[in-house]
């Protein structure tokens, strides 16, 4: 049997997220989105908050800390840990606003990465850092093994040159974690992640971007030329192994796809709820009792979304369970990020339309979260390479044999 009730202990941790969300996100969320690229200073309290929060063993208010599960999970059967905890903190953060979540100080994906593969040493000495991800590169998008930045080992120190585009928090962050290759000729397998210090020399912002959507994020344009970083900066091994590949480094998705996907069910969520109560005050029952072909085209529409919204939500949940009980989960990793990222666009743009001029205007939020929730489907591996993704598991074929 299966027990979906969540713990006491993530109960408890999940309703200080939802009451942020409620109580600080929700009333700046319209003010933010109109006002791109200003920093949230109502953020600043809440870091402070993470921070106190986090040292007293509380898990954290929401972003992207998932790392690598209790450290008795060997000693149970079932652990949930730090991977759920930000899960469902994630989902409720996102309720509020996910532009202002993106941008929560010390919250960064970077920090999932960190997370992922770093060794105990570097867990130590980055453990309460601000941390970006820089991945993409202006040659590719979602196909991480084209990265062309470089990393050189010079003497004691790492010289990084290169280009990365849409960095989320790529301005504010006190860190990057910039992919490079250590050897062009080794393909993949010599593709490993650096943490460069916001003031590391020859570390600079090119441009921030004007997006669709969670304008409170900054996303940004980031130059490293000749940048110099230490050489113990290196997450993981320095070493190249060709048969493992660069499957170490791709290790980090199998913590940030899940919570990507938390994100998306988080603002469907808030979508959903925001239409049930336009419907309800124009007049339309949904019914649970009653077939959906029997209902409105408008309750039918809406019971169809909320059973979407259910699996994305499971889905997600059992991408993050797994995660805490070291079980290999990057084929549920991408089923989960492939279908919230899906569910989200869809029932926000189906909201829109159903709430008609009340959706498409500015007096509810519900055309916001449908320019947020594109981004939700996108980054951290696009809908079409998380499909691709789970079609090479079920089969069995490596990249090569299916593109």
């Amino acid at each position: 049997m299966i027990n979906l009730e969540l713990p006491k202990k993530l109960k408890a941790s999940a309703n200080q997220a939802h009451q942020v969300a409620a109580q600080i996100f929700r009333p700046i969320s319209r003010k933010y989105d109109l006002a791109e690229h200003e920093y949230p200073v109502e953020l600043d309290t809440m870091s402070a908050m993470i921070e106190g929060l986090a040292d007293s063993g509380t898990q954290q208010i929401g972003g992207a800390s998932g790392g690598r599960g209790d450290s008795q999970v060997d000693l149970i059967a079932n652990a949930n840990g730090g991977n759920m905890s930000s899960l469902m903190n994630t989902l409720e953060t996102a309720w509020g606003d996910v532009g202002l979540l993106l941008t929560i100080p010390y919250q960064g994906l970077g920090n999932a990465a960190i997370a992922a593969v770093a060794t105990d040493e570097q867990l130590a000495r980055f453990g309460k850092v601000w941390a970006s991800m820089a991945i993409t590169e202006p040659s590719f998008g979602s196909d991480s093994a084209a990265v062309t930045t470089t990393a050189v080992l010079d003497g004691d120190e790492w010289v990084l040159n290169g280009e990365k585009i849409f960095v989320t928090a790529g301005e504010r962050s006190t860190h990057i974690v910039v992919w490079a290759s250590v050897d062009k000729t080794k393909g993949r397998a010599a593709i490993k992640s650096f943490v460069v210090p916001r003031d590391a020399p020859g570390l600079s912002v090119a441009r921030l971007e004007h997006k669709l959507g969670v304008k409170a994020s900054d996303t940004a344009v980031l130059l490293l030329q000749d940048c110099r970083i230490p050489a113990d900066n290196i997450l993981g091994s320095p070493e190249v192994n060709v048969e493992k590949g660069f499957a170490g480094v791709m290790q980090t998705f199998d913590n940030t796809r899940p919570l990507v996907a938390a994100m998306a069910v988080g603002v469907a969520r808030a979508a959903l709820e925001e239409l049930r109560t336009i419907l309800t005050e124009a007049g339309v029952e949904i019914s649970y009792d009653t077939p959906a072909m029997n209902q409105s085209a408008a309750a039918a529409e809406f019971l169809r979304m909320e059973a979407d919204y259910e699996a994305a939500y499971l889905l997600s949940l059992r991408a993050a369970w797994m995660a805490d009980n070291r079980k290999p989960n990057s084929l549920e990793a991408s089923m989960s990020k492939a279908k919230a990222g899906r569910t989200g666009t869809d029932i926000t743009l189906k909201a829109v339309e159903l709430a008609s001029t009340i959706g498409y205007s500015q007096r509810t939020l519900l055309e916001k979260w449908a320019r947020d929730s594109k981004i939700l489907d996108i980054f951290e591996g696009t809908q079409q390479i998380q499909q691709l993704i789970v079609a090479r598991r079920l089969l069995g074929k490596s990249s090569a044999e299916l593109k």
